[in-house]
């Protein structure tokens, strides 16, 4: 072999040598490159994945809803917080792995709001049935007083009713005063110068004892009351002592403003108590 050949046999294997470092060096580049940008995708999908997070954590926070103004401005503090790590992360001006934690961390509070609220909402919800009961319970009072008062109102009328004086065995005659002072009975209206009225009053414990006072209303066939002589508006008036027992007596109509006697005919004889009657019966003088 002449020194021409041994120099281009050296040179081909120094070339082939090179051939192999260059085709080496390629291959643990594109290796290195292929790691690199999976590694920058991934970072882009963690990215990604982190935004969506903080996303979906602020529409949470937007949809938090209570009633208590230190929770809702502790809320919107939170909310403000995510705000500003979500800018950074788009942007690009935090770390991934912090931005990771942080987002967990607000999670973690929110998720503490979400108990919170659900606890005062129960809590409000129980109130809220416990005043129903209670509004209940009042009204129920209310109409239980309200039926107690009427009741009581019904018992007063009842006893103030059974208060009044009730009378029996009405008797009303027609009476003539003879000259020598004598009364005689008649059932000739003309004749008739005295009405005598007489009953008994029944027993009554529960009306006041004492003086009562009694009036006689009779009212003739012409439908006119039979006055007395002083212009009263009864036709007699007497004071009975009452002691709660049974108790006979009489009161008398005196026919003094007619000289001829009573228009004949049937007339209504009433016994008042006040203005309540206790009792009436009718007579006829013909």
């Amino acid at each position: 072999m002449n020194l021409t050949s041994k120099q281009s046999l050296i040179a081909i294997v120094v070339l082939a040598v090179i051939c192999i470092f260059l085709g080496a060096q390629l291959f643990l580049g594109n290796k290195n490159y292929d790691e690199l940008t999976n590694e920058y995708g991934q970072l882009e999908i963690d990215k990604e994945q982190v935004v969506l997070d903080l996303e979906k954590m602020r529409f949470s926070y937007d949809t938090l809803q209570t009633e208590n103004s230190m929770i809702i401005a502790e809320i919107a503090a939170q909310r403000d917080r995510v705000d500003g790590l979500l800018t950074k992360v788009k942007n690009g001006n935090w770390a991934l792995g912090r931005a990771k934690k942080e987002a967990e961390t607000l999670k973690t509070i929110m998720k503490g709001y979400i108990a919170t609220i659900d606890s005062v909402n129960q809590l409000n919800n129980a109130l809220t049935e416990e005043n129903s009961a209670m509004r209940d319970r009042v009204e129920e009072v209310q109409d239980r007083n309200s039926l107690l008062e009427e009741r009581q109102e019904n018992m007063s009328e009842i006893i103030e009713a059974g208060r009044v004086l009730q009378c029996a065995d009405i008797q009303a005659l027609g009476v003539r005063i003879l000259s020598s002072g004598r009364q005689r009975e008649t059932s000739r209206a003309d004749r008739t110068d005295m009405i005598k009225v007489c009953f008994t009053l029944l027993e009554n414990r529960i009306s006041e004892p004492g003086s009562k006072l009694l009036h006689l209303r009779i009212t003739g066939p012409n439908e006119k009351v039979l006055r007395s002589g002083d212009g009263d508006a009864y036709s007699a008036s007497r004071n009975i002592d009452y002691a709660n027992e049974r108790l006979d007596a009489c009161v008398f109509y005196t026919n003094e403003g007619e000289d001829s006697g009573l228009e004949p005919g049937t007339y209504l004889v009433e016994v008042l108590e006040g203005e309540i009657v206790i009792g009436s019966v009718s007579t006829d003088l013909r």
